[in-house]
């Protein structure tokens, strides 16, 4: 079953931002909760700009979401699928990180057609 995404409100995201950059910067691991929000706020914002079901994006275990145009996943294994970790795809959906160096650093699994969100991010 997905995981219910939302967007944040403003304030509310720039909190639990500034939550996860403080405890980054301290070299503690930033809170569970935190991470979950900004993850689910973030594929929300993909899902909403980029509607689809071609792609499958995992940001596992906070949540996934299937995006952008094309071929239709129905069920077996999606056609593409983007996998990494809550803070990967924070820093990607923030523009902090470009999509092909995290590829290229081993931080992003992605494979099949459609598989490149280079011209999807940053979400900010």
């Amino acid at each position: 079953m997905p995981a219910r995404l939302r967007q944040l409100p403003g304030p509310e995201l720039g909190a639990v931002l500034a939550r996860i950059d403080e405890a980054t910067l301290s070299g503690e691991p930033p809170d569970t909760a935190d991470l979950r929000a900004a993850v689910k706020h973030f594929l929300a914002v993909l899902a909403a700009r980029a509607p689809g079901k071609s792609v499958e994006v995992r940001v596992p275990p906070y949540a996934a979401v299937q995006c952008v145009e094309g071929a239709r996943h129905i069920r077996g294994k999606p056609p593409a699928v983007v996998e990494t970790e809550a803070v990967t795809w924070i820093a990607l959906a923030r523009g902090q990180l470009g999509f092909v160096e995290a590829v290229d650093a081993g931080r992003v699994r992605a494979s099949g057609e459609r598989s490149d969100l280079t011209e999807h991010l940053p979400l900010v």
